[in-house]
């Protein structure tokens, strides 16, 4: 792994450091901007009330928790931490205008409807792991020019299955990560035409041809799978046995 790749990996795939956690909403710090909470059981209950937070991590997020953050109108990024069992929907985010990140882990089979999501005027990194109805993400067009890093990911043992990249097309976004993604146009002509793209982290998603014509066409992007030294060769579609060295 060059060391340009480690910098951008490190840059690319920001989180949140908000511990140590805190197992209640009472235990919450007022003279701090930032908490992480533990839900369990109706932990949670007052989480509304400290309107200081500006980024908050939640473990255990179910709908009553959904509730209350969305009247946290300050907050600027979030993270919901797995496992988010019971949450039904995401529309509580839509008051969320000040928001510039979110990451959503295993939202679970209840969440269908992504869309409140396109209601963050100011998000510009946007990651989602191991979402059950994500197959189509046709929904993401109108956050064509503000995100700059889209992450669209399995679990360790589950992968994110995604039909096609084609929405993505003309995308404004800097990093594309995709570990553990199925990708089932095995398409990614559509990341070419993504005028700021310099970062791929993930999966390989397509054939080797594809990786090697958008390195090609675009050899300001890092990405691992540039490299025919990283594919085993049984990969089907990989690089020439000649390349492999």
């Amino acid at each position: 792994m060059s060391i340009e790749f480690r910098k951008l990996r490190h840059d690319m795939r920001p989180s949140l450091m908000v511990g140590p956690p805190r197992d209640s909403a009472a235990e919450i710090r007022a003279d701090l901007d930032y908490s992480e909470l533990r839900r369990t059981r109706n932990s949670h209950q007052g989480l509304a009330q400290h309107q200081h937070l500006r980024e908050l991590a939640v473990a255990g997020c179910n709908q009553a928790v959904m509730e209350e953050i969305g009247e946290l109108t300050q907050l600027e990024k979030l993270e919901l931490r797995w496992p988010m069992r019971g949450t039904e929907s995401l529309e509580p985010l839509k008051n969320l205008k000040d928001l510039t990140y979110l990451k959503i882990d295993s939202p679970g089979a209840k969440v269908t409807d992504f869309t409140p999501i396109l209601d963050l005027p100011k998000l510009e990194v946007l990651m989602i792991t191991n979402a059950k109805h994500l197959f189509d993400i046709e929904w993401m067009k109108p956050m064509k020019n503000r995100l700059r890093i889209l992450g669209l990911e399995g679990a360790i043992d589950t992968d994110q299955r995604i039909a096609s990249l084609e929405p993505l097309r003309e995308f404004a976004i800097e990093a594309f990560l995709c570990i553990s993604m199925t990708l089932k146009s095995r398409d990614i002509t559509p990341l070419e035409t993504c005028p700021n793209l310099k970062f791929i982290d993930g999966a390989v998603i397509a054939p080797w041809a594809q990786y090697h014509a958008l390195e090609q066409a675009r050899p300001i992007i890092v990405c691992g799978w540039f490299d025919p030294k990283n594919w085993m060769p049984s990969w089907r579609g990989g690089p020439p046995k000649e390349l492999l060295g």
